[in-house]
């Protein structure tokens, strides 16, 4: 991590939010619930907090081709809105492939 970086990887705890608008997860009801949950992580200010996230797609293009593909990514959620959201801060971890009737089929049994 570059030293430019590492400035703002303790932004989460330096900022002021706003009462009744979350600009970053860090305002949010959850963040505040993790932080009093594990009290010794949240004192560290340099742990880095990551989110999972995941959006499905059809990789050819028509919904009614039997096959799908889930990115899974991780991002830094200590950096700054402007920073924690652009694709060298987003790291694809793995991809989920699979045959639409096949994950049907395993729901309905």
């Amino acid at each position: 991590m570059s030293p430019r970086t590492t400035e703002h990887m303790t932004w989460h705890q330096a900022h002021h939010a706003v009462d009744g608008v979350m600009v970053h997860p860090s305002d949010g009801e959850a963040w505040k619930r993790f932080n009093s949950v594990h009290p010794h992580f949240s004192t560290e200010l340099r742990n880095v907090r990551l989110g999972l996230c995941t959006d499905g797609f059809n990789p050819f293009g028509s919904f009614a081709a039997p096959y799908s593909c889930w990115p899974v990514i991780l991002t830094v959620y200590n950096l700054p809105p402007g920073m924690c959201m652009r694709p060298e801060f987003m790291f694809l971890s793995t991809r989920l492939m699979n045959n639409k009737k096949r994950l049907m089929n395993s729901f309905a049994k």
